[in-house]
């Protein structure tokens, strides 16, 4: 699924990114990248979705919401705040 099907409030963690090389670009430079966990925070009417992506909020058109594909997050890799190779 992407980003533009999502469910509000749900946690989800980036698959793949398919989109313009330049766009793709911009979205690296953010961190938005595989891998990457984010929270879909809202979704206005002309599509438009607000993210959650560490700590941060984005707002994408729906034409980058629709090319970035996302699965839902699992519990383990849910935890708010807590990155890969951290430790307590």
């Amino acid at each position: 699924m992407t980003v533009l099907e999502g469910t509000l409030q749900e946690k989800y963690m980036v698959q793949k990114i398919t989109i313009q090389e330049h766009i793709l670009r911009r979205l690296e430079a953010l961190g938005i990248i595989p891998g990457t966990k984010l929270m879909l925070m809202n979704r206005k009417k002309n599509g438009t979705c607000i993210i959650k992506v560490r700590g941060t909020r984005w707002a994408i058109g729906p034409m980058i919401a629709g090319g970035i594909f996302v699965e839902k997050a699992g519990e383990e890799t849910a935890v708010e705040g807590q990155e890969a190779g951290e430790h307590a």
